[in-house]
């Protein structure tokens, strides 16, 4: 019988190439938020996959932000150097026929003192598909990756390959969760990330970047979770947009993200969601640490 494996894998990428998609679909379930706009993930979050004979921890990382230089992104581009300093193996996660200067400025930080797997990802979209070898070809010349494997975590393609090659490279050691955890988050902590991924999803282009979510309580009655919310915004005037004519905005946020914690934590939610006002709260280090960034 083969010796158990388990490991830590950092999941890395500019933002937008699929990372945190590929997380919850690498663990089989939602944990990480996601939308199209770019820097939705601003977490460190770790997501647990047990299978025979092996754990795979997978951390997800903030895309790395070279613009708007706040504390908020030099927190989160700390995050991001930080995973790929303490893991067994790093994912690389570029999208398929797009290298920019930005994936660039990741690849320069990959770490050379352990394995590398590129992760090409959105295969799924591209119309000539004989175009994807000679990209991933000038790739393969940029960095001496362990393996690389075209998916698309969208609709989880080739994640068997993945996980397959994955579980080559992680060390010989015993499990650091139990075999039915699938994340080292609290639910006070994913019902935040929820109402913040509505936000990103159902409001204007400016509007997530400037705001957080904070939970006031979180209360447990048999199976019913009490949930009671604030989402910090920046500015007054920011306000009203998010809570929409006759409260219609704030009410279709509400009433999606009840659902998706309902769905994830498997009972019935009373959720109750609020604005509140923390000019410059992005900006400061006290209430970046108060809002639970690290």
């Amino acid at each position: 019988m083969s010796e158990f494996r388990a490991g830590f894998v950092a999941i890395v990428g500019r933002p937008n190439v699929g990372k945190s998609t590929l997380l919850n679909h690498l663990i089989g379930q939602k944990i990480s938020i996601t939308s199209r706009k770019a820097q939705t993930t601003r977490h460190r979050i770790n997501g647990i996959r047990t299978d025979d004979g092996v754990q795979f921890v997978f951390v997800d990382t903030p895309g790395f932000q070279l613009q708007h230089q706040n504390v908020l992104n030099r927190n989160m581009n700390r995050a991001v150097t930080q995973s790929m300093a303490d893991v067994d193996a790093v994912l690389f996660v570029v999208e398929a026929l797009r290298f920019d200067s930005r994936d660039e400025e990741v690849l320069a930080m990959l770490p050379k003192d352990r394995p590398v797997l590129l992760v090409v990802n959105k295969v799924d979209r591209i119309d000539e598909k004989g175009r994807l070898l000679p990209f991933i070809e000038k790739l393969a010349a940029l960095f001496s990756f362990v393996a690389i494997i075209p998916v698309s975590a969208q609709r989880a393609l080739h994640l068997d390959q993945l996980l397959a090659a994955l579980r080559e490279v992680m060390p010989v050691g015993e499990p650091v969760y139990g075999a039915d955890e699938i994340t080292d988050r609290s639910e006070r902590f994913l019902a935040a990330e929820i109402v913040r991924e509505k936000v990103f999803r159902l409001s204007g282009d400016e509007i997530p970047y400037s705001i957080s979510v904070e939970i006031e309580k979180f209360e447990v009655e048999g199976n019913l979770r009490r949930i009671f919310a604030a989402i910090i915004v920046d500015k007054e005037t920011q306000k009203p947009i998010l809570i929409g004519s006759k409260g219609s905005k704030l009410k279709e946020i509400s009433t999606q993200a009840r659902l998706d914690m309902e769905k994830l934590f498997d009972g019935k939610v009373y959720l109750e969601v609020w604005v509140k006002v923390k000019s410059g709260w992005a900006d400061d280090e006290r209430a970046i640490k108060s809002l639970g960034y690290e």
